[in-house]
């Protein structure tokens, strides 16, 4: 039997996703934290808690989504602030983690600037971190404190299963996520298909062939995220040339920047479905009728449990 914890749960939310950190605490029963996060007139941030943290076990949520570098150093400010006002232990809740594509050097004289924003989050003061689908897995080495990485692939996958009753083709839409792929095909039932993408440069990917046959069926496309939508829609258009029937495409982060309203307006896609790990504005609402927003709520509200817990987090995703 687990030991029982004997400090206090207190989940506090940065200004990026309220929403999600509320959704989360409905489901563990408890009253979000009372905190206020305010932006001076100069640009400086400031975060003041309103209730005493001491000795307890703090959660704090926050997607370090756009603005990026105003949520990164709000969620800084808010961990030193947790840290200086004694709480016992301080877990980082990254729904969606900015800079995760800056996870190595692939050219001379650059940046690991998911490295340092490892760093910076450690040398706040966090004491361990949460986060979910990031975009690279080894990322998690980059921490020099426990850190658990959560999959949303619970969540879609119930989804999937809900919905496509008859087996469907799961493609990925470049070679370097066939393995989150091919999960998804193994735990929701279906077959694998490969789309051969060449990037022209960091705007423009071309989209030559598909592995796999996907003629009369419906296809599954399957990212961790949608940024500037230009994969994904390049990638329905050569799914449809090679005769499939129908196009849903599945992220878990919605970035959804630059020309991706226009793009996914466009494109011969039939099912937008994301996660709320970012906001979902209005406008995407708006624009983009055939997107539904799942919530990880409750798994990163049971992940956050099974820790306060000291229980396993991993047995999460051992279900079939």
């Amino acid at each position: 039997m687990s030991e029982q914890p004997s400090s206090q749960l207190k989940v506090f939310a940065g200004r990026s996703n309220v929403p999600l950190a509320e959704s989360i605490c409905r489901y563990l029963g408890i009253g979000l934290g009372k905190a206020a996060c305010e932006t001076f007139a100069d640009g400086e941030l400031f975060v003041k808690l309103h209730e005493d943290v001491r000795g307890a076990d703090v959660y704090i949520v926050q997607s370090t989504c756009r603005p990026v570098n105003e949520n990164l150093m709000e969620l800084l400010i808010f961990i030193d602030c947790v840290r200086r006002a004694s709480a016992r232990r301080i877990t980082a809740v990254l729904p969606y983690f900015g800079y995760a594509r800056q996870d190595r050097k692939d050219e001379g004289r650059t940046p690991i600037t998911a490295k340092l924003v490892c760093n910076l989050i450690v040398s706040a003061g966090a004491t361990r971190v949460l986060a979910l689908d990031l975009h690279a897995a080894q990322i998690q080495g980059f921490f020099d404190i426990p850190m658990d990485h959560l999959l949303a692939e619970p969540v879609l996958t119930r989804h999937f299963r809900e919905r496509y009753t008859q087996s469907p083709v799961f493609v990925s839409p470049d070679v370097g996520n066939i393995k989150r792929v091919r999960l998804y095909a193994q735990r929701v039932g279906g077959d694998l298909a490969i789309i051969d993408k060449r990037r022209v440069n960091d705007r423009q990917a071309e989209v030559e062939n598909v592995i796999g046959d996907v003629e009369g069926r419906d296809v599954l496309m399957i990212d961790d995220m949608i940024a500037t939508a230009g994969t994904v829609t390049e990638a329905a258009k050569i799914v449809r040339r090679f005769g499939a029937k129908r196009v849903c495409v599945a992220a878990t982060h919605a970035v959804l920047c630059g020309p991706a309203f226009e793009r996914l307006e466009k494109a011969p896609i039939d099912d937008i479905t994301v996660t709320d790990t970012i906001p979902v504005s209005e406008e995407a609402r708006r624009r983009l009728p055939r997107m539904k927003v799942l919530s990880v709520s409750e798994l990163l509200g049971e992940a956050i449990r099974r820790i306060h817990r000291n229980e396993s987090v991993t047995s999460l995703f051992l279900k079939p």
